[in-house]
């Protein structure tokens, strides 16, 4: 920490040496700024916005200055470089994987990022822009992570490890991890100290019959002590379904978001145009919303089996966002009745969040690179902004004040 607070100090004071390239806290002092970090998973950046529904840029950041180094190391060893490739040509539709999530430390001088093809998790400081840590995870890809409620922690999924790795926000060490289903996805912490984790099947075959679907592997949510990172409970939404006469569904688990209560679950299955309920006292699906259908292209030319991934909870619980990857629109939900609001126009969206104040929800736009946001009580498109190639995550974090990006 007196390291990065003198790289802010010197960065200041115009003595960080050329190359460095970076804004420093206009105080030492000075409260963090709240901004908006999206994932640019193609070319390896994050751009950075700001918080509200204007989505105004306040700057970007190299998540790969180690490529070189990396690329190095993939094609020195065989195995890596088949893995590597083979993430090229399938999940990542014939790019390199560089960027899929991210979160800050609490004082918001660093940023922790997930990079798929290089199967790890990085943090890189906002204030040099250099890597301070690496963590390996198992297997040859990452994926989702989460930030623990207290901000301490990051969970990144191994997804051809079938495995969670906790890992200290601040100094990248592993506090523990716990097994999954097959490709674990998306992670969500809940407030009673449990770390959820959805793991999706094998997504790049061409087994997508429904007939054909047990063949894509386990696919169960894992819940897990966040403290001890014991399992604690599965829940495989397979008998779920059924239960509720939804047999015709896959039971992976896409992009989930719970009610502010945590009572309720809404989530994403592949395949499937619209997200459903799930009460977690009872145990069984309350509520099913399907959406208007746009796309009526076959099932494998759903992306990763993807037609719908990205849904957001607005923080008072009375709408959701949803992002219609394969529809090419966004559109916003009343929770209580499931009734939507106008379907807003976007290419290829990939992720829904909220911006700081509540007001709106964001979705990333992978295929025209820009992000867009809406307003959660009309429904209607407020603003959009270019980033870079093929946003995907985007997450609310923080800069030091006066921040304005690492070149």
């Amino acid at each position: 920490m007196r390291t990065r607070r003198a790289l802010s100090i010197l960065a200041s004071l115009g003595l960080m040496a050329s190359g460095a390239a970076v804004a420093a806290p206009a105080q030492a002092d000075s409260a963090p700024q709240e901004v908006l970090f999206v994932a640019n998973n193609w070319d390896g950046t994050a751009s950075v916005l700001s918080s509200g529904p204007d989505l105004a840029p306040v700057g970007e950041i190299n998540v790969i200055p180690d490529r070189d180094q990396r690329m190095r190391e993939i094609y020195r060893d065989p195995i890596r470089l088949a893995a590597f490739l083979v993430i090229r040509q399938t999940v990542g539709e014939g790019n390199d994987q560089f960027a899929d999530d991210m979160y800050t430390t609490p004082d918001g001088s660093s940023l922790v990022v997930s990079r798929p093809s290089f199967a790890d998790v990085v943090s890189i400081s906002l204030a040099t822009g250099e890597i301070e840590w690496r963590f390996q995870v198992a297997g040859v890809r990452a994926d989702h992570m989460a930030v623990s409620p207290d901000g301490t922690q990051v969970a990144v999924s191994a997804s051809t490890g079938n495995r969670v790795h906790v890992l200290d926000i601040e100094t990248g060490v592993e506090a523990g991890s716990f097994p999954t289903g097959d490709k674990p996805h998306e992670n969500v912490y809940t407030s009673d100290g449990l770390l959820w984790n959805m793991s999706i099947g094998e997504v790049n075959n061409g087994l997508d019959d429904p007939v054909l679907d047990f063949l894509k592997g386990d696919r169960v949510i894992t819940v897990a002590d966040a403290e001890t990172f014991e399992v604690v409970r599965e829940i495989d939404m397979r008998d779920r379904l059924d239960d509720a006469g939804l047999s015709h569904l896959s039971d992976a688990v896409r992009p989930a978001t719970f009610s502010p209560d945590e009572s309720k679950l809404y989530f994403q299955v592949s395949f499937f145009g619209g997200f459903l309920e799930y009460d977690v006292a009872t145990d069984r699906i309350t509520r099913t919303k399907t959406l208007p259908g746009v796309f009526d292209g076959p099932r494998t030319d759903m992306v990763n089996d993807s037609r719908h991934h990205g849904l957001t909870m607005q923080p008072s619980g009375e709408h959701l966002c949803v992002a219609g990857t394969m529809d090419d629109y966004a559109v916003v939900v009343d929770r209580a009745t499931l009734e939507t609001g106008p379907l807003v126009d976007v290419d290829k969206p990939y992720w829904s969040t909220v911006t700081g104040d509540g007001q709106a929800c964001v979705v990333s736009e992978s295929g025209s690179d820009q992000v867009t946001s809406i307003d959660f009580e009309t429904g209607q498109k407020i603003a959009s902004v270019p980033v870079g190639d093929h946003p995907q995550r985007v997450r609310l974090g923080t800069v030091p004040a006066g921040w304005s990006g690492v070149g």
